[in-house]
């Protein structure tokens, strides 16, 4: 049980925050509750919003691989949450369901390019408790990335640990679309809802 309740958009009075709302229940098939419980204070849910789209939208490093990022985030970080919304961004983002299955396994796994392998390996290190990134990672990464792509990598790990935080502090509740798509392909890697229901 969250312990803030997600808005109803009868309950949010800014028109731009409803029209953003809407647009990802039509992206996405709903609107995600984590930014319902934001919307008590709207400044905070737009400036989210606004870093959401720079960071995750914006810039060369393929959509699909900052998806990878940030499911590799949350699962170092433990955010059953953020894990279940990324397994799904990554799957609308046309990652294969075998590559979001194998995230965990992605350093001996043949899904992944040795491109992506470097930005994951940062993502696992980045985002766990100690931060365990060391020079190394970034000269690996810097073998397949310009340092502007290097930012926009590090800004999805960053993304994250906002989310994780946030999502795991309230006990968001888990919207059926991204529950459902994470216990089909990530299940077997030993997802369940938690205190997310």
């Amino acid at each position: 049980m969250p312990h803030l309740r997600p808005l109803d958009n009868a309950e949010i009075a800014d028109p731009y925050i409803i029209e953003r709302f809407e647009h990802y229940a039509q992206t996405r098939g709903f609107t995600p509750n984590s930014i319902r419980t934001m919307a008590r204070r709207p400044g905070i849910v737009k400036a989210f919003m606004a870093l959401n789209q720079a960071v995750l939208y914006e810039g060369t490093v393929p959509e699909q691989l900052k998806m990878l990022i940030s499911l590799a985030g949350s699962f170092a970080s433990g955010c059953l949450y953020c894990q279940s919304h990324m397994t799904n961004l990554a799957h609308l983002y046309d990652a294969p369901d075998a590559k979001i299955a194998d995230l965990l396994n992605f350093e001996e796994s043949d899904q992944f390019t040795e491109a992506e392998k470097a930005a994951l390996n940062v993502a696992f290190k980045g985002s766990s408790t100690p931060n365990e990134a060391r020079q190394e990672d970034f000269d690996r990464l810097a073998e397949h990335f310009s340092e502007a792509e290097v930012v926009e990598i590090v800004a999805s790990i960053a993304l994250f640990g906002f989310l994780n935080r946030w999502n795991d502090t309230m006990a968001t509740t888990l919207e059926p679309v991204p529950a459902a798509r994470a216990a089909d392909l990530i299940g077997d890697a030993g997802w369940q809802a938690g205190k997310h229901i």
